[in-house]
């Protein structure tokens, strides 16, 4: 465990939209920085499970540059389509990262298993697993879970990945059409989040 508030990391994460997230979460006075500000790509995520793909990045920023990193894995599970797409969730998008296209891949697979899936409540969750990291061993992983359905279209500009589709539990519009204030106070990462921000 850390012995000592945390003054500065990096967050280990090309996505610049799950950076301005993470971002808007840390404390301001934190020094924060991205694998950009280094020039360093992303690893190869092989792991099984969100948890694992988190260490993955987590261990591998860290040691790149010798710093503290806090690092995400993050994604969407379908009930009806097995859990996909899961740890393949940014995968889905292609390599440039277009989620309009995996957001109709969904709208695809879902109508392969029932014609009439816009009539029904598709349970679907985001989960995600953060984890800090320093130099040579793990500090702390943390599991942040929002359950909720699947809109039958793709609605609001807000956000970014699948937010546009994912209605959570208890509400009747997207995160893609919440303000970002809204969405933060109860998503998976600010739930995960939750968890390990006394080390900041």
């Amino acid at each position: 465990m850390l012995n000592k508030k945390i003054t500065k990391l990096i967050v280990g994460t090309n996505n610049k939209g799950k950076l301005r997230e993470i971002r808007d979460l840390l404390p301001k006075k934190l020094k924060i920085y991205s694998p950009s500000d280094f020039n360093i790509k992303s690893p190869v995520e092989n792991g099984k499970t969100f948890k694992e793909n988190s260490l993955i990045k987590a261990k591998y920023f860290s040691k790149k540059t010798k710093m503290i990193c806090l690092a995400d894995d993050s994604g969407l599970e379908i009930d009806i389509l097995n859990g996909r797409p899961g740890i393949y969730s940014a995968r889905w998008s292609g390599k440039k990262g277009n989620f309009t296209k995996a957001m109709n891949k969904i709208f695809k697979e879902l109508n392969k298993k029932s014609k009439n899936w816009k009539q029904k409540k598709i349970k679907a969750r985001f989960i995600c697993a953060l984890t800090i990291y320093e130099t040579n061993k793990r500090i702390i992983s943390s599991i942040g879970k929002i359950e909720g359905t699947i809109s039958n279209s793709i609605k609001g500009n807000n956000g970014f990945g699948y937010d546009p589709i994912f209605i959570p539990k208890g509400k009747k519009i997207t995160f893609g059409e919440m303000k970002p204030s809204q969405k933060h106070k109860i998503d998976h990462r600010f739930k995960a989040f939750r968890k390990i921000k006394k080390f900041f």
